[in-house]
């Protein structure tokens, strides 16, 4: 099995002596005993591989596709998830750990591609919204048949592109092949967010709660609002995996639900005798009774003054 993880600065001395870096496409694909028909892009055929390594780590974009059935690469696969394949992307920087008896048997693609590729095209400037890179391997991509044959498809144009000898349009070409084939992730990582529906119910469930638990404390009084990282944590997920659940499950961002939340507890703060506007105002962490007020009518549809006249 594979797994992929990101090494702290604290283990830089551990990375030189145990980690195998490797800077460049070309280095990478020396060690997987791959021809280079480009020095930025390589597509490779893990099936085909040599490597002995136990733990690399790539200086430039990788996505891997591995296929196995469900308990040869678990990577967070549920009941509900397909499993013809798997996907997981790395950003330059991140590491891979091999179980070296396992590799020489896997069937997959390599998809190596350098930052440099991406300057001054489409790709450079998109790449940013594939907030999937940032995901946890826990979070990979399974796919079905059709969705692996799709993006075996893209593997093979890139890789048929490589063939031509390398002219003025090969930059633009090959990234347009990546952007695509990116573009047919985004869509089945939509499709799983749909299939695992119930289970990300469960996640807003958790979130509500734990939101709940953020305001009761009293941590709001020092006016510091929940960050995605901070429910990220607390649910073991990455911040870009729960930004982009809360986002499909309830088209907002983490403040946008926030505040739908405060308003939720304001209400419920303004219905009992003895709490004034400007306690709760206060208790919720607004930075001054006249922003709260604001801010709820313009929610609520009326002031907090009158709200509270309604539950007399």
């Amino acid at each position: 099995m594979i797994k992929v993880f990101k090494h702290s600065l604290g283990n830089r001395n551990l990375m030189k002596k145990d980690v195998l870096n490797i800077e460049t496409v070309h280095q990478c694909n020396c060690c997987l005993g791959n021809k280079t028909l480009h020095p930025l892009v390589s597509v490779i055929d893990l099936s085909k591989t040599n490597l002995n390594q136990r733990t690399i780590k790539f200086d430039f974009y990788t996505i891997l596709l591995l296929e196995g059935e469900a308990e040869d690469f678990l990577y967070g696969r549920k009941y509900y998830d397909y499993s013809n394949a798997s996907i997981v992307f790395l950003t330059p920087g991140e590491s891979i750990e091999i179980d070296k008896c396992k590799l020489v048997c896997t069937k997959g693609w390599l998809l190596a591609f350098h930052p440099d590729l991406l300057s001054r095209t489409s790709l450079g400037e998109n790449i940013k919204n594939y907030s999937f890179f940032s995901y946890k391997p826990d979070e990979a991509l399974h796919l079905s048949q059709r969705e692996k044959t799709k993006v075996i498809e893209c593997m093979y144009s890139i890789k048929e592109e490589l063939q031509h000898p390398i002219d003025y349009h090969s930059k633009t070409l090959i990234s347009r092949y990546i952007e695509l084939l990116l573009d047919y992730c985004s869509r089945f990582y939509e499709r799983q967010f749909i299939t695992r529906s119930e289970a990300n119910k469960v996640i807003i469930g958790q979130t509500d709660a734990l939101l709940e638990e953020y305001i009761q404390s009293g941590k709001l009084e020092s006016y510091i609002l929940p960050s995605a990282s901070y429910c990220a944590d607390l649910l073991y997920l990455s911040p870009h995996y729960f930004c982009d659940v809360l986002k499909f499950e309830t088209g907002k961002s983490i403040y946008e639900y926030f505040q739908e939340k405060r308003l939720e507890v304001s209400k419920r703060m303004l219905s009992k005798q003895g709490n004034t506007v400007s306690m709760v105002a206060e208790k919720l962490g607004y930075s001054s009774t006249q922003y709260f007020s604001h801010l709820f009518k313009k929610l609520a549809g009326i002031s907090p003054s009158e709200y509270r006249l309604t539950q007399s």
